[in-house]
C-alpha cells in the first residue's frame, strides 16, 4: 500500500473533541452507576444477594467503566504525544478510531463475552436519557471516528510492519529497555517458541538463565535486596516484549514477581534478606501454589492443612494448576493453619523449599507428589497437580512469622500480578497483530496480497487500534501503582480489557490465515491457544468484572 497523506480524515481540533467526549462519557458512566445502585443497593449500601441477582448489570457496569477509562487514557496518551512533538498522523487516526468505536459500543452495546451484550437499557437508561447524554462531540466521533476510510488509512500507515504508533513512554530509559527486550525476543525467542510449543517441552534452561541475566527476576525488587529497583511500568514494558515473543517466556517473571511481592511486603527482615537476592538473581525459581481442585477463585474454601509439629509445619492436601512446579525451587504455599476456621481468616503462607525436579523425577521431595496437566497452550512452563502428604516446612518459613495472615498477604500482591498479566495480554495481542499482518502481506489470492482486501486490512487496522488502547490502560494502572496509589480497580480493568483484546486479535489473525491458521505448523495456532488462557488465569474475566464493579460501587 502506498502511503499518501490524507489529513482530511482527521477531525478538526481532534484532541479537544476527544477530551470533551471522554468527559461526556463519564456522565454516561454516572448514569449507569445510578441505575445499577438502584438495583443492588436500594438502601444506599450494596447488598450481596442483590448484587448476585443483578450480576449481569453489575458486571456490565464494570465493562462500561473500563471503556470510559480506556478512552480517558487514550486522550491523555495523545496529549502527552502532542507535548513531546510526537503526535503524528497515525496516532491521531488511532485516537479517532478508538473513540469512534468505543463510543459506538457504549451507546449500542458492549460485548462482555461472545453471548453477553450489555446495553444502556440494562442500566435503566431509557432512550430519552440516552439522548440527553449524547453530546455533539460524542455524535461526531460516532459518525466519523471509525469509518472505512479511517481504517484504510491506518492500514496504509502500518503497512511496513514497523510503526504501530508511539507508545508515549516518556522516558528514555524505558525506551532503551523496550528496544533491548524486543531484540532479545526477536533473536532468542520467536525463532524457537513454536517448536517448544509443538514438542510441549519446558523453555530451555539456557533461555531462563538469559532472562535472569537480563535482570527480569529482580526488576522491581529493591536494590538493597539485589534487585534493580524499577517500577511496575518497566515491568510492563519488559513483560509485553517477552510475551510478544512467547507468553511462556513473558510469564517467567510472573512467578518471581508474585513471590518477590509476597516476601517484600509480608516477610520478616530475615526472610527478605535471605530469599529476595536469590530470587532476583534467578538462583532460585519460585512458583505460586494457591489453587485447589474445588476452590478456584474461592480461596476462603481452601482445605490444604498445615499442622505444627516438632519445629515444622506438616502439610497435607492437594493443589492444582501450579505453573512451573517441577522446575521451581521455592513454593509460596497457601495453607490452612487454623482448622477451626472455614474462611480466609485461618490461612497462612509458607515459603516451602523443595529440590528442583527433573524430567525423570519431577517431584523428588519427600511427602510431595505431582502429575502434569496437559494443556492446549501456555506450555513452556507446564502445569501440574500436586499432592502433599506429610510434606514438611520449617517453622521459620512461615511468611511474616504470624499465622492467619496468608490471605491478606496474597491480596497485597494481586494489583501487581494483574497489571503484569495485562502486560502479557498486550504482548500476545501484539504478537497476533504482527503475525496476521505478515501472513496477509505474503499470501497472494486473486492476483494480490490478502492485505489489499478491505475485510482483511480493516481487521488488522482495528487490531492495531485496540492493542494501543489495551496498552495505554495497562500503563495507566502501572503508573498508579508506581505512585503508591490503590489501583485494584485500574488493574482489574487493564486485565479485563487486555485479555479480551488478545483473544480477539488472535481469533482475527487466525481468520486471516484461513484454513492454514488451523494447522499446527503455523504459529498463529499456538498464539490462539496462548491467548485463550488470559481470560481465565489470575482471575477470570467474570472475577475481574466483579472486582471492578464492587470497587466502583462502594468507593
Amino acid at each position: 500500500m502506498t502511503v499518501v497523506p490524507d489529513q482530511d480524515l482527521i477531525l478538526p481540533d481532534l484532541l479537544s473533541v476527544c477530551a470533551k467526549a471522554a468527559q461526556d462519557a463519564r456522565a454516561v458512566q454516572a448514569a449507569a452507576r445510578q441505575g445499577v445502585m438502584a438495583l443492588v443497593a436500594p438502601t444506599g449500601k450494596v447488598d450481596g444477594a442483590l448484587f448476585e441477582t443483578h450480576q449481569f448489570a453489575a458486571h456490565g457496569f464494570a465493562w462500561l467503566s473500563t471503556y470510559v477509562e480506556a478512552l480517558a487514557q487514550m486522550a491523555g496518551w495523545a496529549e502527552r504525544l502532542r507535548a513531546d512533538g510526537k503526535l503524528g498522523e497515525l496516532e491521531q487516526l488511532i485516537l479517532q478510531c478508538a473513540f469512534g468505536e468505543y463510543l459506538g459500543q457504549i451507546f449500542g452495546g458492549i460485548a462482555m463475552s461472545q453471548t453477553e451484550i450489555v446495553r444502556p437499557a440494562d442500566f435503566g437508561i431509557d432512550s430519552a436519557a440516552r439522548h440527553k447524554l449524547h453530546s455533539a462531540e460524542i455524535g461526531l466521533l460516532r459518525r466519523q471516528g471509525n469509518t472505512e476510510a479511517v481504517r484504510a488509512r491506518i492500514a496504509r500507515l502500518i503497512a511496513d510492519g514497523h510503526n504501530w504508533g508511539e507508545a508515549a513512554l516518556g522516558d528514555e530509559t524505558l525506551e532503551m529497555i523496550r528496544d533491548q527486550f524486543r531484540r532479545f525476543a526477536d533473536e532468542q525467542v520467536i525463532p524457537y517458541a513454536h517448536e517448544w510449543h509443538l514438542k510441549d517441552e519446558l523453555i530451555p534452561i539456557e533461555v531462563v538463565n538469559q532472562v535472569a541475566e537480563l535482570g527480569v527476576f529482580g526488576l522491581t525488587l529493591p536494590e538493597e535486596y539485589g534487585g534493580l529497583g524499577m517500577g511496575k511500568t518497566a515491568m510492563c514494558v519488559v513483560t509485553e516484549e517477552l510475551s510478544r515473543g512467547y507468553i511462556g517466556v513473558g510469564s517467567l517473571g510472573t512467578r518471581s514477581e508474585i513471590a518477590g511481592e509476597l516476601i517484600r511486603l509480608g516477610g520478616t527482615e530475615e526472610q527478605k534478606r535471605h530469599y529476595l537476592p536469590l530470587i532476583a538473581s534467578g538462583e532460585i525459581l519460585p512458583t505460586a501454589v494457591f489453587t485447589e481442585p474445588n476452590t478456584g477463585s474461592d480461596l476462603g474454601s481452601l482445605r490444604t492443612r498445615a499442622v505444627r509439629q516438632d519445629g515444622a509445619y506438616v502439610v497435607t492436601g492437594n493443589k492444582t494448576w501450579i505453573t512451573h512446579a517441577s522446575r521451581s525451587d521455592l513454593m509460596a504455599l497457601l495453607v490452612r493453619t487454623n482448622p477451626d476456621t472455614k474462611d480466609w481468616k485461618g490461612l497462612s503462607m509458607l515459603l516451602a523449599e523443595k529440590p528442583r525436579g527433573t524430567e525423570d523425577d519431577p517431584f523428588p521431595a519427600e511427602g510431595m507428589s505431582g502429575g502434569e496437566i496437559k494443556v492446549l497452550g501456555y506450555r513452556g512452563m507446564k502445569e501440574y497437580e500436586l499432592g502433599f502428604d506429610g510434606f514438611k516446612v520449617p517453622e521459620g518459613n512461615l511468611l511474616g512469622g504470624e499465622e492467619g495472615q496468608g490471605f491478606k498477604q496474597l491480596m497485597a500482591t494481586f494489583e501487581s500480578a494483574r497489571i503484569q498479566t495485562a502486560a502479557r495480554a498486550v504482548g500476545v495481542a501484539q504478537s497476533a497483530l504482527e503475525t496476521g499482518m505478515r501472513y496477509a502481506q505474503e499470501r497472494i489470492q486473486f492476483g494480490k496480497p490478502l492485505y489489499a482486501f478491505p475485510r482483511v486490512f480493516g481487521k488488522i487496522a482495528w487490531m492495531a487500534v485496540e492493542t494501543m488502547i489495551a496498552r495505554q490502560l495497562t500503563y495507566f494502572s502501572a503508573r498508579e501503582k508506581d505512585s503508591d496509589l490503590r489501583c485494584d480497580i485500574e488493574a482489574g480493568m487493564a486485565k479485563l480489557l487486555g485479555a479480551r483484546v488478545a483473544w480477539a486479535n488472535a481469533d482475527n489473525a487466525l481468520q486471516i490465515h484461513g484454513g492454514n491458521g488451523y494447522a499446527e505448523e503455523y504459529p498463529i495456532s499456538r498464539i490462539l491457544c496462548d491467548a485463550r488462557i488470559l481470560n481465565v488465569f489470575e482471575g477470570a474475566a467474570e472475577i475481574q468484572a466483579q472486582v471492578v464493579a464492587r470497587g466502583l460501587l462502594t468507593r
